[in-house]
């Protein structure tokens, strides 16, 4: 496949994956743990916009993340929210997730714990998991309405941000498969994928973007 072709697709996942929210005024902003700093950015970004008066961050640690964040993905990026002015009284912190099930599970569980009133709920993710952690939430969180958000950046930014063409697109293509299987499987709510994303993907598969797609156990790749 050429390079303007795996360019072309991987821009229709990239799209596909942004949800287009503008944000609001909401009750709270849950930044979902991953590697990405720019999770905690946008978080303090839309909090100093007076979009979310609290902050909670969520997650423990994964093999991408040891290393760099050996404190917890939350922790580090609550320590990113104080180093940039938040105060210590708006970041809440939830060190125990390891997936996006549990980083909306566990949220849930603190904001109640600590008597907070939800509705509506900024997610700040990285800009690809968008769609996924907003079709998770409204399976587990249902009845609370949520918008999404991220660091505003183009494809070909996040391309340059990264310096990992290929990592990249493996990952567009893995949140992408994780969108069509997770529904079946009771993990979010169905959310159809337009049949050109479908194609564009099924094109990058073959082409051997797979490093992150999920198996059934059998080393076979479910698509």
């Amino acid at each position: 496949m050429s390079a303007e072709r795996t360019w072309a697709d991987a821009r229709l996942l990239w799209d596909h994956h942004l949800m287009h929210h503008t944000p609001g005024p909401c009750s709270v902003a849950i930044g979902l743990g991953s590697h990405d700093l720019g999770v905690a950015d946008t978080a303090v970004e839309l909090h100093r916009r007076g979009m979310a008066p609290l902050l909670v961050f969520t997650g423990a640690t994964s093999p991408t993340t040891r290393e760099r964040m050996p404190r917890g993905e939350a922790v580090h990026h609550r320590e990113r929210a104080l180093g940039l002015g938040v105060p210590d009284s708006a970041v809440l912190v939830e060190p125990r997730a390891r997936n996006t099930g549990e980083n909306i599970r566990f949220s849930r569980e603190l904001l109640e714990e600590a008597g907070v009133d939800v509705s509506p709920v900024l997610l700040v993710s990285k800009p690809y998991e968008e769609r996924r952690a907003n079709a998770t939430a409204r399976k587990l969180w249902p009845g609370v309405e949520f918008v999404s958000a991220s660091s505003p950046m183009t494809f070909e930014e996040y391309v340059a941000s990264i310096r990992d063409e290929r990592l990249v697109i493996d990952m567009l293509v893995g949140a992408l498969q994780r969108l069509m299987i997770y529904p079946a499987q009771g993990f979010m709510v169905a959310d159809p994928v337009p049949g050109e994303v479908t194609a564009a993907y099924e094109r990058l598969c073959r082409a051997g973007f797979t490093s992150r797609l999920v198996t059934d156990g059998h080393g076979a790749v479910g698509q």
